[in-house]
């Protein structure tokens, strides 16, 4: 794993912290969609793709995706994937300079938690290893990519019999999961263009799947912020993304990760911690929440939180 998988991880982490509030902000003022009916998600997704705020979102994502690719090829997605939580770290200082004020200490213990938690389990799951790139292993891949859509799709079909928050929630379990599965495929998309240039991998069936997924993914979390709060999708797409990509860094990549008794305790330690501050750190922020209906409201012009 190249060190410099570390520094450009964190890069896309800060990129796609950028993007958040303007999807946020875009699915706040797109038609409703509780039933989730085809004719809903048809004026939901015209709707979204003629919205600024969402448009303006997709340049920075781009370039978050871009440097995520490169963490990925260049690192163990079981590793890369954590680090990623690392955007609520850098939305922290953005959301308090939009509001003119100081943040507080409250925030930045939590803060430092992520951050501990961050480096706890990057630092106890590479001490002392020196892995060799791995082919992706097709057959818990495959299993993996049937699961991921088992358990989306019940998810998402949970979602139409429940309240805002919980089916915001619901959803963002749902992004968390096919997020996680969509950076496996991209780090197989980055393995084909090293190793067959660009011809191989426009030829290649990962490529296009890495679309389906990805547009299904960028469609699932535009729903959950649409959904509810904020603060009731956004702790779930971070901590479960990162959680599913290491299962599917080890059993797909064979990612090597310290596995002796102690180490494991370490690691899942660390990631609780990250977990944990994470999710405290994201609702610390959303101190008085837009409230939800059927039909969101329309954001005010004056309202300046990143993370309404």
């Amino acid at each position: 794993m190249s060190a410099l998988a570390y520094p450009v991880a964190l890069l896309a982490a800060a990129a796609f912290s950028a993007g958040i509030p303007l999807q946020h902000r875009s699915a706040t003022q797109a038609p409703n969609t509780r039933a989730l009916g085809a004719g809903q998600l048809r004026s939901f997704v015209r709707a979204t793709l003629a919205n600024r705020w969402y448009l303006a979102a997709l340049g920075v994502d781009a370039a978050g995706f871009g440097l995520h690719a490169l963490a990925l090829h260049w690192g163990a997605l079981a590793v890369v994937q954590p680090l990623l939580v690392a955007n609520v770290i850098f939305a922290l200082p953005a959301n308090h300079w939009l509001r003119h004020e100081p943040i507080s200490k409250r925030e930045l213990a939590w803060g430092g938690a992520v951050t501990a938690g961050l480096a706890g389990f990057v630092l106890i799951a590479t001490a002392g290893t020196t892995p060799a790139p791995q082919p992706a292993d097709r057959g818990p891949a495959v299993i993996a990519g049937i699961l991921a859509i088992l358990i989306a799709g019940s998810l998402v079909l949970l979602s139409r019999q429940a309240r805002a928050s919980t089916a915001a929630t619901l959803l963002g379990i749902a992004t968390g999961v096919v997020f996680a599965f969509n950076a496996t495929l991209l780090k197989a998309c980055t393995r084909v263009l090293a190793g067959h240039g660009m011809v191989g991998l426009f030829t290649s069936w990962q490529l296009y799947l890495l679309v389906t997924v990805g547009i299904s993914g960028l469609l699932l979390n535009q729903l959950a912020y649409h959904a509810g709060p904020l603060s009731a999708s956004l702790p779930a797409i971070t901590v479960i993304d990162p959680l599913v990509a290491v299962l599917l860094g080890v059993s797909i990549y064979d990612d090597q990760l310290r596995h002796d008794a102690l180490a494991v305790f370490g690691e899942a330690v660390s990631l609780i911690v990250l977990a944990c501050s994470a999710i405290v750190l994201i609702r610390l922020e959303q101190r008085t929440p837009a409230r939800y209906s059927n039909s969101p409201p329309q954001p005010s012009p004056g309202n300046r939180r990143l993370w309404r």
